[in-house]
């Protein structure tokens, strides 16, 4: 048996009706993104905007380190004068470690990989398992300043102003 191209030689139309049937963009459903929103909207991405970005301004600079880095790096940052050797293993401020920590808003521990040493980290902010694996491994967590100062503002204003409890109820 033939394949179709071949049967359809000497033929005008190859098997399209009538020679002005295939004619121009309305045989394709228009040009461009015509249709997007009605017969072809499967084609193209949803119309409209979605979603809520927050003004730059608002935003944090979070940077973030692996704790298997730390770990790792420890020697090194060591004879770097970043880390200091304690009895036990080893003092290290994140904010050295990282590019540009002091400048950052914070700068986060998380738990990623195995600790082997016993770590005293000085941090902005730590992740659950980061503070997990650094207690069980007999090291210590500690918080900046800035991040305790935080805490305890938080802490107050959370005081102030009790959970389930409105200003329409204050005035009542």
């Amino acid at each position: 048996m033939t394949d179709k191209k071949r049967r359809q030689r000497g033929s005008r139309t190859h098997g399209g009706g009538t020679h002005k049937n295939r004619r121009g963009a309305g045989h394709r459903g228009g040009r461009g993104a015509a249709g997007r929103d009605k017969h072809e909207m499967h084609n193209h991405p949803p119309l409209g905007k979605h979603g809520f970005t927050r003004p730059e301004k608002a935003q944090d600079e979070v940077l973030t380190v692996s704790l298997q880095k730390l770990d790792e790096d420890a020697p090194l940052l060591q004879a770097e004068g970043v880390a200091t050797e304690t009895d036990d293993g080893y003092e290290i401020d994140v904010r050295d470690v990282v590019e540009d920590g002091h400048e950052a808003d914070a700068v986060k521990v998380l738990g990623t990989g195995r600790v082997r040493n016993e770590l005293a980290v000085v941090a902005d902010a730590f992740s659950g398992s980061a503070r997990e694996q650094i207690t069980e491994a007999g090291g210590e967590v500690r918080l900046t300043e800035r991040a305790e100062e935080a805490a305890a503002d938080e802490a107050t204003a959370d005081e102030d102003s009790p959970a389930g409890e409105t200003e329409a109820d204050e005035t009542d």
